[in-house]
């Protein structure tokens, strides 16, 4: 199972995601990294066949100062995807003898970043359709989209479009905290990026840690108030 989540907040976009890939052809799961620079203000994850991401990032990495600078951020990463797609599509053996169900050449890409200080947050879909979800505020795709849904909805009371990236950040580690805690295909490491007007920082392990400290005080102070209500 995969998932990659993006959130805004109120100086920046908050991306994360976990490590685990799941390999259905083959029976087995193994740790990748799914959060990807784009550029120096931005960054992106995927979901989906692993041929068709790898692509994606060759791309991205060649042509990143096109897509950024681009008038429209939506249709500069939809004709970089779209050619990639079509090639897997049109050379993908769907009937392959001892490989059922094995898997397809679709891929969900997700990028986000922060431009003339407004966030943007734009999927590509495997049909090549381009969807915006700055002001929605919170997106995620993978098989492990529809629970980080349902885990940002429940924490939607914090309006998470008013603080800071250093909230955004605890957030996002929280939502897969409990992803990884329901679904056994979820997994560490976990992956951060916070973008802001100084560009995209993808935090190291021991930041990804500090986040985590923060996240198991914000718990305890939650189990507090709980109990000065209700005792």
């Amino acid at each position: 199972m995969t998932v990659v989540l993006a959130t805004v907040c109120e100086d920046g976009v908050v991306l994360g995601s976990d490590s685990q890939i799941t390999d259905k052809g083959r029976g087995m799961t193994y740790p990748a990294e799914k959060l990807h620079p784009l550029g120096k203000d931005a960054a992106w994850g995927g979901s989906g066949a692993r041929s068709v991401l790898t692509d994606v990032a060759r791309l991205f990495t060649e042509n990143n100062a096109a897509i950024l600078e681009a008038p429209d951020i939506g249709r500069a990463l939809q004709a970089q995807v779209l050619p990639i797609l079509r090639h897997h599509y049109e050379t993908f053996i769907p009937d392959v003898p001892g490989e059922e169900g094995g898997g397809t050449p679709s891929a969900y890409v997700m990028a986000a970043g922060w431009r003339d200080g407004e966030p943007w947050i734009i999927e590509i879909t495997p049909s090549g359709m381009i969807g915006h979800y700055a002001d929605i505020g919170f997106h995620a795709i993978g098989s492990g989209a529809p629970m980080a849904q349902q885990a940002g909805a429940l924490l939607s009371h914090f309006h998470l479009t008013e603080r800071s990236t250093r909230f955004g950040c605890a957030a996002v580690l929280r939502v897969l905290q409990a992803l990884d805690l329901t679904s056994a295909s979820v997994g560490k490491p976990f992956s951060l990026c916070r973008i802001d007007a100084d560009g995209a920082h993808h935090l190291s392990d021991k930041e990804i840690e500090e986040v985590a400290t923060l996240v198991r005080k914000w718990e305890k102070a939650e189990q507090k108030v709980i109990g000065d209500v209700f005792d």
